[in-house]
């Protein structure tokens, strides 16, 4: 690995753009390779192997690209398939997730709270962060709900209006929910209604710390790039974002988040799978 080589960064569609703002914030100077697998969106309702199957093939892909690191910018691609990518890549790259970042600032912050998390029903239904909860051995109170209207409804461009604002209240509302001291936003798609949640909670004065994966994941990485002196000294690559298959949202939601004009290229990496 060197440190001008650019960061992969993957998810099914346009929530991992979440994570790559953040990481463009935290680390401005590192090239990223973003990568949406807009032909297989949503993952939250795939099976384990498909996902372990998407994931590696990506990987493989980002891999030729010369990533230096492989960040899985998926809740349900890295409840299913971190180990397994991890496996795969070996000592090419480093592979982050956006769970485990997420949960050593639980442990820091919040070791004797009530939080809930909303995600996929992959996510929820693998119980990973459950698992890992319960393996800090504190006296965290941990609820899951499983919210699968949300991911559609972002990809569709809704959000912001009555009509997400509808959806966002009922999942809020549900039993599963009530008394949580923060909520961890359990798909990298949902800091997009971030403010649509958090308004949520100050209109029945509630305080809930929302907890957003993609700030974690970005400040662990910029971390691990720094102590290996792997960080970028200047930027030598332009960033490239690439897609399995065009959908008019991901162009608008992209031009959005970064502010210009962005290059979308679709790239033939499942034609020799159909």
């Amino acid at each position: 690995m060197k440190s001008n080589q650019p960061i992969g960064i993957f998810d099914s569609g346009i929530g991992g753009l979440t994570v790559a703002k953040a990481v463009k914030k935290q680390l401005p100077n590192e090239s990223i390779i973003y990568f949406g697998d807009t032909a297989h969106l949503p993952y939250g309702d795939k099976s384990t192997a498909a996902i372990q199957a998407y994931s590696v093939r990506i990987a493989e892909m980002l891999l030729e690209q010369k990533c230096k690191v492989i960040l899985i910018a998926c809740n349900s691609a890295s409840s299913a398939a971190f180990d397994l990518v991890t496996e795969y890549v070996g000592k090419k790259a480093k592979v982050f997730d956006v769970i485990n970042p997420t949960i050593d600032f639980i442990r820091e912050h919040h070791s004797d709270d009530k939080i809930g998390l909303i995600g996929t029903k992959q996510t929820v239904s693998a119980g990973v962060y459950e698992r890992k909860i319960k393996e800090l051995k504190s006296n965290i109170e941990f609820t899951a709900l499983a919210t699968p209207l949300l991911v559609p409804m972002i990809e569709e461009g809704i959000y912001d209006d009555s009509i997400s604002n509808s959806i966002i209240e009922r999942y809020l509302n549900d039993p599963a929910l009530q008394g949580i001291k923060s909520l961890i936003l359990g798909c990298t798609h949902y800091p997009i209604i971030k403010d649509s949640i958090s308004a949520h909670y100050l209109k029945n004065n509630e305080v809930v710390e929302v907890i957003d994966s993609a700030q974690m994941v970005a400040k662990a990485l910029k971390a691990f790039l720094e102590y290996n002196q792997l960080n970028a000294k200047e930027k030598v690559l332009q960033d490239k974002f690439l897609v399995s298959d065009f959908t008019a949202s991901f162009e608008h939601t992209t031009k959005t988040f970064f502010g210009k004009e962005v290059h979308l290229e679709k790239i033939p990496i499942w034609d020799e799978l159909n």
